[in-house]
């Protein structure tokens, strides 16, 4: 069985309270958001989620995740699969640590695991970690611009 883990991060100078009210906005995400275009509900605890991806190369895919954290200005984290168990797993989580300097480090990545791994590491290592870049940057200029309004 295979496992690969990617991350990526990015500091957005507003505070885990600010990042977490654009981040938890779920309905506004097909206003700024180039890869979770859709999420059907708010995330619960123990339920399955309807989420609409689009990778950067303009693959789309509907995932029905289930959430197993939601922490408000902290974390959200849910499991996707692929059929079965085993087959292809992939745990998904976005959190918030908010730095002494009164920004927020906001970082999100996956554990993936399953038979079919090996044969999508280079999805995963490519089109999906620069899909999770993509998200974390509009994410950090929507918090940011909304911040210059707010002002």
């Amino acid at each position: 069985m295979g496992k690969l883990h990617i991350e990526q991060q990015v500091t957005i100078n507003a505070s885990s309270d600010e990042v977490w009210a654009v981040f938890a906005n779920f309905q506004a995400y097909h206003e700024w958001s180039p890869t979770v275009r859709f999420l059907a509900s708010a995330p619960e605890v123990g339920k399955s989620i309807t989420v609409l991806l689009q990778q950067p190369n303009g693959k789309r895919m509907t995932m029905h995740p289930k959430v197993l954290r939601l922490s408000a200005n902290k974390e959200l984290r849910w499991r996707g699969r692929l059929f079965l168990p085993g087959i292809f797993d992939g745990e998904h989580y976005f959190m918030l640590k908010p730095l002494a300097n009164g920004t927020t480090e906001f970082i999100q990545g996956e554990y993936f695991s399953g038979i079919l791994v090996p044969f999508l590491r280079k999805m995963i290592l490519g089109p999906t970690q620069e899909g999770f870049r993509a998200f974390n940057y509009a994410l950090k200029k929507r918090v940011e611009e909304q911040e210059k309004v707010d002002l």
